[in-house]
């Protein structure tokens, strides 16, 4: 399975993105997924999951402005970013858990200009 994530890009503070991630096979429907991002210097943390029930959990520094979701008939994740700020700017990465297989997608840039 490979996940391949898309969406980023240059966006002015207070604008919105929405990431995708699309996994080559149907994995959603019984995994946990989630959101991480690195900035420079910085390492790797967690940015919104979701489990296989449906559940989510944000980091704090996000939560009212960022929402995962899934669409498990196109194998597909998101992360909808509202109310960008530039201490937003990472790469991001999706991750998703199929009872204990990890899966890694590509990061995808995203830079918020103030």
């Amino acid at each position: 399975v490979q996940l391949q994530a898309c969406g980023g890009g240059l966006v002015q503070a207070g604008g919105s993105l929405r990431l995708s991630c699309a996994a080559s096979g149907g994995i959603f429907s019984d995994s946990s997924v989630g959101w991480f991002r690195q900035a420079p210097g910085k390492q790797r943390e967690l940015v919104a999951n979701m489990i296989i029930g449906g559940g989510t959990t944000y980091a704090d520094s996000v939560k009212g402005r960022f929402t995962i979701s899934r669409e498990i008939a196109r194998n597909t994740v998101y992360l909808q970013m509202n109310s960008l700020k530039p201490e937003d700017t990472a790469v991001y990465y999706c991750k998703a858990n199929q009872w204990g297989r990890i899966y890694w997608g590509q990061g995808t840039l995203v830079t918020v200009s103030s």
